[in-house]
């Protein structure tokens, strides 16, 4: 009998860009699976590639989305390219199941499609999309509003309905997928994003990352209008004008819709001497500025979507032994249990004094970093994480020979 070949579909991020999907990736192949991904393409991604043995076909990625009908077109756009890739992958050889990550929540409709010939469908739950529209714009004020956010919700129920298996990255996913989605709850299974501790874990540090600064303070992530990088801003402005602390060196590693205009508020709020973006880094890089950081900012601010998601760079802050300065969420505290120092939402002006009392304080920075490293090995390691998703696809096909 031939190995069960799974195809992954990602539309907000190339692979193995996407930790996640590469560690499921990974994990499935580690298995004994064949595996497929549709992704869009990175900067000077080929195409097609076979990397670790993962067959990753790729497409020209729309231009950023600025409004309702531009995200529609982006929708379709990858919908369609998506739809023409799998039939591509399909004469390559025959997938068992497609893996549908979102967002956005539009892939249930391929599955559908490819139902016909057999193929199981799994929802891999990254985002709640409904959640991001509130945390963008805010509960809906007008009809048009409305609807787009009821869109979403229908999107979503359609997702839920399809899949048979639904992967969920924390608890509070699981209840929604539960609750909103009417998905049973046996067939939903939490898989965190955890951190492969073999990998992540510090290694000695680069002095230079300092830039001629005492101290390093480190923001890792994707740079969207809610992830509150404007508010880190202001952090370290009031670190720099009110708390007078020029000797703080703040690395800002990552990419999004928002990098360039965040570039430039630095520059007009004169932060440029204390600030550094890195644009998009690789895992060699994100070592390197992790182990030689003396605190991680867990900054997102309290938002629907926030509040309820796990933020992966808390837990990677963990794997690094790094000490994590964090707003008190939900999830957060899920995440980094006792091993962060927690601010009360939106209070930036406590949250940048506890950033100068922490630096301050080397023995409590070094009994946070090391706690937090032992958290990371014991509760959130990826390797109980990869055995949780395996068991779903286990369980799958369990059920086609009964």
């Amino acid at each position: 009998m031939s190995r069960r070949h799974v195809l992954i579909i990602v539309q907000n991020l190339p692979v193995p860009l996407d930790r996640r999907v590469w560690l499921e990736c990974r994990a499935l192949t580690a298995a004994g699976y064949e595996v497929s991904v549709i992704c869009p393409q990175g900067t000077d991604d080929p195409e097609y590639e076979v990397l670790d043995g993962v067959h990753l076909y790729k497409y020209a990625p729309p231009p950023n989305a600025s409004g309702v009908v531009s995200y529609l077109v982006e929708f379709a756009y990858c919908w369609l390219r998506t739809a023409l890739l799998s039939r591509k992958v399909w004469k390559r050889k025959h997938f068992d199941v497609i893996q549908a990550c979102n967002p956005p929540d539009t892939y249930w409709a391929l599955a559908r499609l490819w139902r016909r010939r057999g193929v199981r469908f799994v929802f891999d739950h990254h985002d709640l999309n409904p959640e991001v529209f509130r945390s963008r714009f805010g509960e809906p004020a007008n009809l048009a509003a409305r609807v787009q956010l009821k869109g979403l919700y229908w999107l979503e129920r359609r997702t839920f309905r399809t899949a048979e298996r639904v992967v969920s990255t924390n608890a509070s996913y699981r209840r929604i997928a539960v609750e909103r989605g009417g998905v049973p709850l046996g067939h939903t299974t939490i898989v965190r994003s955890g951190p492969d501790t073999s990998v992540m874990r510090p290694r000695s540090p680069n002095p230079e990352l300092r830039r001629g600064k005492d101290y390093l303070v480190a923001w890792l992530g994707i740079m969207g209008p809610q992830d509150g990088v404007d508010g880190v801003l202001r952090i370290v402005e009031r670190i720099v004008r009110e708390h007078r602390r020029t000797d703080v060196e703040f690395a800002l590693l990552g990419f999004g819709d928002c990098l360039e205009d965040l570039r430039k508020q630095c520059t007009e709020m004169g932060l440029d001497d204390y600030v550094h973006f890195t644009g998009r880094v690789g895992p060699d890089e994100i070592a390197d500025y992790l182990s030689t950081a003396d605190v991680g900012l867990s900054a997102d601010p309290y938002s629907p979507l926030n509040d309820l998601s796990t933020m992966n760079k808390t837990m990677e802050y963990l794997a690094f032994a790094l000490p994590v300065l964090a707003y008190r969420l939900t999830e957060t505290v899920v995440s980094a249990g006792d091993c962060a120092v927690y601010v009360e939402p939106g209070r930036e002006a406590t949250f940048a004094a506890e950033l100068v009392a922490l630096l301050d304080d080397p023995e409590r920075r070094a009994e946070l970093g090391k706690a937090g490293r032992v958290r990371a090995e014991r509760e959130l390691d990826w390797a109980p994480q990869a055995r949780a998703y395996l068991s779903v696809y286990q369980d799958l096909f369990d059920e086609e020979k009964n």
